[in-house]
């Protein structure tokens, strides 16, 4: 008895896997069959019905089977896009790179190229944090910029590098005033002066020029300091910081008259 039911367990299971096999065989004669076209148009239809994963894995059999078609061009870049719409960032960068190294000519590249920037642009945090998203985001924006200038998203795209480098501005100058409270004044006055330096254009570099004075006076460089709040009033001559100005100033001139001519310009503490 026992053995009758084994061997009709048996048999149920072959009949299962015999079934399931030609289950099998039977999708992938229809795979294998469906044109690039039907392909193509089946993996539009879940895209826009915003099912991105099976959009993507429409896609990406689209990318497998007819490589050299132009369709499988296109959907290498809607491969990226699923992956963005999902917010995947990091996997849809890599999609539109492997279009833009791979398939250079295709009318996607250049939405490819500002996709891919726009990814680490959404990864980019707040500035009090790490910004070598922000950094790559800036990177990829301006090689866009680049390869791309009569684009009509460079616009957007000059915008966007002018957020980041505000953002990067804002962490350098905050960095630069957590010295000074510090009492690192040397490395304040290295941050306040890569603002002034390299984000002049941002609403950050005019503090940076005061502190930058404030910074050096600080170190007991009375001469450097007077350089650099005489730049202050030059370029910034109705601003709205103009009262802390001149009391940096004052300061700066009243440690240089009281001064011995010998002992003006020393470094206070060379290790700040």
């Amino acid at each position: 008895m026992n053995e009758t039911r084994i061997k009709n367990t048996v048999l149920m299971g072959l009949a299962i896997v015999a079934l399931l096999l030609l289950d099998s065989c039977s999708s992938t004669k229809e795979v294998e069959q469906m044109s690039v076209e039907k392909r193509y148009a089946n993996a539009k239809t879940f895209f826009n019905d915003r099912d991105y994963l099976q959009a993507y894995e429409e896609f990406r059999i689209v990318t497998l089977q007819y490589q050299g078609n132009a369709l499988a061009n296109d959907a290498q870049y809607y491969m990226g896009e699923c992956r963005f719409k999902r917010e995947e960032y990091i996997l849809a960068a890599y999609e539109y790179d492997v279009l833009i190294r791979t398939m250079p000519t295709s009318p996607y590249v250049a939405k490819a190229r500002y996709s891919k920037a726009l990814c680490y642009f959404r990864m980019s945090p707040s500035f009090n944090l790490d910004q070598n998203y922000s950094k790559q985001a800036i990177d990829e924006f301006q090689s866009f910029i680049e390869y791309c200038p009569t684009d009509s998203l460079v616009t957007d795209a000059e915008k966007k590098i002018g957020e980041l480098n505000t953002k990067l501005a804002q962490k350098e100058y905050e960095n630069g005033v957590t010295y000074m409270h510090m009492e690192y004044f040397k490395s304040a006055a290295a941050s306040f002066d890569h603002v002034v330096e390299k984000y002049h254009d941002t609403q950050y570099a005019e503090q940076a020029q005061l502190r930058k004075a404030e910074s050096q006076l600080m170190r007991n460089r009375p001469h450097d300091a007077k350089t650099e709040i005489d730049k202050f009033f030059s370029k910034y001559p109705s601003s709205q910081w103009k009262s802390d100005a001149e009391r940096v100033r004052g300061e700066i001139i009243s440690r240089l008259n009281s001064s011995p001519p010998e002992a003006k310009n020393p470094e206070a503490n060379p290790s700040h």
